[in-house]
């Protein structure tokens, strides 16, 4: 797969709740390698776009390409290509009535029908890549959020995804522990993780990805390389959003 291969090809995605448009006509591709911040005021419609892009949320009508299979086609096997594509949310979603090791071995071994051994082997390499190797045999009650956060990932690390979706990885958490969640994810990004990330860390946004998307009311108001949006925004959508944020 070349560097500037398209992963996602997104195209005039539209989403309507009870009537009311949530998604007007998004377009957008990622590449490999990309990390995409995406970012805007909340019930713009970031969450959902993302939730959309593997089926979590189905819309309404649109292009959904991912290494150019049609996600939206009835004959995708949806949940096959689902094992390409690591989520992580903002609530966690860990198992509770397991272990960190458990969680990480689980959809291993039921979903890409690893052994036992192979699925412990990955598991533990991907929660040391994590920092979270010394808590293996712990059950999730017992973690902090910022812990938690960082088994979660490791969780869709082990699946060895093209693409990484990131649904407000830090909202849920304090404040002190949101800094070790966003160490995590600036080292997937340098080691070439492609990554799209809805996020209010805007210092996350500048300084680790390469694009930024900015959602207004549904739509794309505006994108670009990071330094551009932060210092020189060209709508006043975005304007207005920047100086209400600093």
């Amino acid at each position: 797969m070349s560097e500037n291969e398209i992963l996602l090809q997104v195209r005039n995605l539209r989403k309507s709740y009870d009537g009311l448009s949530v998604l007007k006509g998004i377009s957008l591709d990622v590449h490999k390698g990309d990390v995409v911040s995406i970012i805007g005021s909340s019930g713009g419609g970031k969450s959902t776009f993302l939730r959309c892009l593997n089926l979590l949320e189905v819309p309404d009508s649109g292009t959904l390409l991912f290494k150019g299979e049609d996600l939206l086609d009835r004959k995708t096997d949806i949940d096959k290509v689902r094992t390409h594509m690591g989520m992580v949310f903002q609530q966690f979603n860990l198992f509770d009535n397991m272990d960190v090791l458990k969680n990480c071995m689980y959809a291993q071994m039921k979903v890409l029908r690893r052994s036992r051994q192979e699925a412990k082997k990955r598991a533990v390499s991907a929660l040391e890549q994590v920092g979270m190797d010394k808590f293996m045999t712990h059950m999730p009650r017992t973690l902090s959020g910022g812990q938690k956060q960082r088994v979660a990932i490791a969780r869709s690390l082990v699946m060895d995804p093209d693409i990484m979706l990131f649904d407000e990885p830090t909202s849920a958490l304090d404040p002190e522990m949101i800094g070790e969640v966003l160490k995590v994810m600036k080292d997937l990004a340098r080691n070439g993780m492609t990554m799209v990330v809805v996020t209010h860390e805007l210092s996350f946004a500048r300084n680790i990805s390469n694009r930024v998307v900015f959602f207004d009311n549904g739509e794309i108001a505006e994108e670009g390389n990071p330094e551009d949006f932060f210092t020189h925004p060209k709508t006043e959508r975005a304007k207005a959003f920047l100086s209400r944020i600093h």
